[in-house]
């Protein structure tokens, strides 16, 4: 049998893990923790018993590829789902907590700043029930510095004979690929106190990733720059999206092609090919909240130009999605009141039913303000999940309105029938095998197709009839005659 690690200073071994949040990012690094350290006991808990119904059955709350089979492989023996919190902290030696750190809607910071209330209320059950000493492990992306609020209150209502170390281990998961992201990382970050207990904790979590991470893949530093350096990733990724979309307006007014523009910088070694892709904008979890993070840390910390300089990476994000829902607008005669339009795909990215801060959402906004009526498909994306994002309070006043002019389908080629427009929101891979001649036949004359993402054949779109406007480059409708051919009587 494997030797669990000894941790003498904290006089603990790590045997029991538990992970505080079922979420997107507890669910499937416990699922990989578990499947590759079967001496290890790992329980993820949450408050939710809905949501730990979903981990413990056939259908997982969330979506990624392969995670059904690396979850089933190993519950019921070495990973467990379960509702009874203060149990298992009481029982864990190392606590990973992995709960949401939404942006602030309300008070100070409001719009920029994370929301730490579910952190506090973590570090405080921990603080509350544990009986002996414990290794926290702050896994959320957080503010710098929020590290130290943990051990705060670690210590503050610490019993006699109970010692903790808190950590830093951000994750850098990218939701469509989170499985391989955590099978196979860039790296893996932790930080910790630099003291021989706080280095002692560091090695402990090591031992935990080593079983199946490489050491020069295992990156050791101080709490405050690891929680920045997760800050600063996603800022980075999140700018060069914006650049290249910034660099897609100007294709568009001078005639150049920002794939030919995107594929020409890629070459150069310094700047690489990752992130240059252009597309109706980003979106998912981290990048909006993380920038706005950033940009909120330095306004407290009174640097007013870096955070401006942040702050035009969330504008140009924005400008981007405006934009294209104005071109669609534009295009079809300057009004869309009471026209049907396809949405294809409503995920903020292909391999995920995430739908967190997802372009669609913002096109679908616009598009409904002026009185469309959209007709939705999505591969993955639940009915109830899709409703919920169309209906927030900062999408739609009126949630009665949404009902009138949204339709879900759970068939694209239903979807487009006779609608003015098709919108590609997201880049699945089955949109591209789609009989487009097919979809082009049931669609309202002229039938305008916008792709978002730049995924389909436009030269042969065009040459089936439809009218078609993409991101970054402007398409010569070629000199095919195709004979009129109405849609079906509605």
């Amino acid at each position: 049998m494997e030797k669990l690690f000894y941790c003498s200073k904290l006089d603990m071994t790590i045997g029991k893990i538990c992970c505080i949040g079922a979420g997107y990012v507890g669910g499937p690094t416990c699922a990989i923790i578990a499947h590759n350290c079967p001496s290890i006991q790992v329980t993820v808990v949450d408050l939710s018993e809905e949501r730990i119904a979903q981990w413990n059955s056939d259908s997982l709350p969330i979506f990624e590829p392969g995670l059904d089979d690396i979850v089933k492989g190993s519950r019921g023996k070495n990973l467990f789902f379960s509702t009874d919190v203060k149990k298992e902290i009481v029982e864990a030696d190392l606590i990973f907590i992995c709960v949401n750190t939404p942006t602030k809607n309300y008070g100070v910071g409001k719009g920029r700043a994370a929301d730490l209330k579910y952190i506090e209320s973590a570090a405080r059950m921990i603080a509350t029930v544990s009986t002996k000493s414990k290794i926290v492990v702050e896994k959320s992306t957080v503010p710098v510095k929020a590290a130290e609020s943990i051990a705060n209150i670690l210590k503050a209502n610490v019993k006699p004979g109970v010692k903790y170390q808190v950590l830093s281990n951000p994750e850098f998961l990218a939701e469509g690929t989170a499985v391989k992201d955590l099978l196979q990382p860039d790296r893996v970050l932790i930080g910790g106190d630099q003291t021989p207990e706080g280095h002692e904790a560091i090695q402990a979590l090591c031992w935990v990733y080593g079983h199946w991470v490489s050491k020069d893949r295992i990156i050791t530093m101080n709490t405050w720059s690891s929680e920045l350096s997760k800050l600063a990733a996603n800022a980075f990724l999140a700018q060069r999206i914006s650049s290249i979309n910034a660099m897609s307006a100007i294709c568009e007014s001078t005639g150049a092609d920002v794939t030919e523009v995107a594929h020409a910088v890629g070459m150069d070694t310094r700047i690489g090919n990752k992130f240059l892709k252009a597309s109706v904008g980003f979106g998912g979890s981290c990048f909006q909240k993380d920038v706005l993070n950033l940009v909120y840390l330095c306004e407290c910390l009174n640097l007013p130009e870096v955070a401006e300089y942040w702050q035009q990476v969330i504008n140009i994000n924005d400008y981007q999605r405006r934009r294209f829902a104005n071109k669609i607008i534009e295009c079809l005669f300057n009004t869309v009141t009471n026209k049907n339009i396809a949405i294809f795909g409503f995920a903020f990215k292909k391999d995920t039913g995430d739908t967190r801060e997802s372009a669609a959402i913002y096109i679908c906004k616009y598009l409904m303000d002026e009185g469309a009526k959209l007709h939705i498909y999505d591969p993955k994306v639940e009915e109830k999940q899709l409703i919920t994002e169309l209906t927030h309070p900062a999408i739609s006043d009126d949630p009665s309105r949404v009902k009138e002019l949204v339709t879900i389908h759970k068939d694209p080629y239903k979807a487009a029938e006779n609608t003015h427009a098709l919108v590609v929101c997201t880049e699945w891979d089955e949109f591209i095998n789609y009989d487009y001649e097919k979809i082009y036949g049931s669609m309202l004359k002229p039938a305008f197709l916008f792709d978002g993402r730049i995924i389909l054949d436009h030269q042969k779109l065009m040459g089936l009839g439809f009218n078609v406007i993409t991101i970054g480059k402007r398409l010569q409708r070629p000199n095919v005659h195709r004979p009129y051919a109405p849609a079906p009587a509605q």
